[in-house]
């Protein structure tokens, strides 16, 4: 979206023009300039929007479903045809670093493409009613019909894939919804409501609403919103939850993830990856690396070799396609992050390397002998920093990793199969990794955690899990 065709004095809800109650800037995170101004809706937009969802989700839970696959087809073809654009956008507004936003599309477009796949699997399943002698003479079976309007509300991390994440799979049930975007990432969001309204959605099935969290409140508790999928703090999240009423909510709330290192695997190149996992994006990622397990035994060596893959991550201009590590997105967020490390440092830890700060940029920090009571090892950094600390057994490195209050995805580095299946069995996160990163994600396999790093499930098909409810149909047929 070409920041300076936005208007910052109205804004269009399902065909109707509203007042902004107020603006907003977008601040590019590396040059600190003001990119756009955005119109924030008011009570009467907010009211609009949730009216015409539910207007839409009437109509457009009643088409068929060739429909529903060509509009997400075509919703793919448009994103992949302003791929360019997108990109210079996710760039301009989230200071992603160019080849990790050219990234972010792609998957988007294959986010939408297995929407349209998966729209057309979506059934239900004949249940043997005759299963004991009192459902003799009957036929069970079951189809999975859409819950309703769905309020949507994103982080800035991601602000193209993590929309389709939940636009994707609830075009494919047959729901309408509503998204608040946030409100430093915007411009991304309000550009795939344009391509979806250029694919042929009818008004008010995506409406893109960026607001006050004083106006968005009645997305929350409007009984007229049938579902609400977030993703962000774990403060906020378990907040709105409180006050979603019989909503179902799903919750994607971040983490510490943690990478278990085990004698065996090539250290180089494992210490590669491992830096690449915590430092890119600056670290910006809700599975990104925070917490380095490492065997005592091969410890020595592993730091030595993490230390200079992370002094290789090349920092700087998110334009640059060298660049791995760009700015953090916000002064805030970039004076929290060096006063933690400062503070791990005062408080025992030992600075390997990195932790400068330059604007909005912090060179990836990694430090060891950290307490585990500090916020880095404990809380989630959200910024370019890892934690490294010794195991002796692999046991106590599981244990270690469950003492944490996130439970989201976990990395393990073994060549060894009883490993890699104890720790299946015994991390408790929603997705363990082996032989990788626990930053890897696709797009179609399922994705969420547990304890304070939320409840359900997304990625295409568990998403319309979330989004349907399965209905039964019972005929006596003797």
């Amino acid at each position: 979206m070409d920041p300076h065709k936005v208007n910052a004095h109205e804004l269009t809800v399902a065909g109707t023009t509203f007042r902004a109650a107020a603006t907003d800037p977008v601040t590019n995170p590396h040059t600190g300039e003001v990119i756009a101004d955005i119109a924030l809706a008011g009570p009467d937009a907010v009211e609009a929007a949730i009216a015409a969802a539910r207007a839409a989700f009437e109509e457009y839970r009643g088409w068929p479903t060739h429909r529903r696959v060509r509009l997400l087809a075509d919703l793919a073809s448009h994103v992949a045809r302003r791929r360019t654009e997108l990109a210079a956008s996710i760039v301009a507004e989230a200071g992603k670093p160019i080849t990790q936003a050219q990234g972010e599309v792609d998957r988007a477009i294959t986010t939408f493409q297995l929407a349209a796949e998966e729209a057309g699997r979506m059934g239900g399943e004949v249940i043997p009613a005759d299963l004991t002698a009192a459902g003799e003479g009957y036929l069970a079976l079951t189809r999975r019909f859409p819950v309703g309007p769905v309020t949507a509300i994103s982080p800035f991390n991601f602000p193209l894939n993590l929309v389709a994440h939940k636009l994707a799979p609830a075009l494919a049930t047959g729901c309408s919804m509503v998204l608040k975007p946030p409100v430093q990432t915007p411009l991304t969001p309000l550009l795939l409501g344009d391509l979806l309204q250029e694919a042929g959605a009818p008004p008010g099935l995506f409406t893109v609403l960026p607001c006050s969290a004083e106006n968005a409140r009645p997305l929350i508790t409007d009984e007229r919103m049938a579902t609400l999928s977030f993703t962000g703090s774990d403060r906020v999240g378990w907040h709105l939850k409180s006050l979603a009423g019989k909503k179902r909510v799903t919750l994607e709330l971040g983490g510490n993830a943690a990478a278990i290192i085990c004698p065996g695997v090539d250290i180089e190149a494992t210490a590669r990856r491992v830096a690449f996992g915590a430092y890119a994006y600056a670290g910006q990622i809700c599975i990104s690396v925070q917490r380095i397990l490492v065997q005592r035994g091969i410890q020595e060596e592993f730091l030595a070799a993490l230390t200079r893959a992370t002094e290789a991550i090349v920092t700087g201009d998110p334009r640059d396609p060298r660049t791995v590590a760009g700015p953090l997105i916000d002064r805030a967020a970039a004076e929290r992050v060096a006063a933690w490390i400062r503070s791990a440092v005062d408080g025992g830890a030992r600075l390997l390397t990195g932790g400068e700060r330059e604007g909005n940029i912090i060179r990836p920090a990694l430090l060891t002998d950290a307490a585990p009571e500090l916020e880095i090892c404990c809380q989630e950094v959200f910024g370019p920093v890892a934690v490294v600390e010794p195991f002796d057994t692999f046991p106590e490195a599981v244990a270690t990793v469950n003492r944490s209050r996130y439970g989201l995805q976990a990395g393990v580095f073994t060549r060894d199969l009883g490993e890699a299946l104890y720790a299946h069995r015994h991390l408790e996160v929603g997705g363990v990794i082996v032989g990788d990163i626990p930053t890897v994600r696709f797009d179609h396999l399922p994705y969420g955690g547990g304890k304070d790093s939320g409840q359900g499930r997304e990625g295409v098909r568990y998403a319309m899990d979330e989004f349907t409810e399965p209905r039964l149909l019972l005929i006596k047929t003797g």
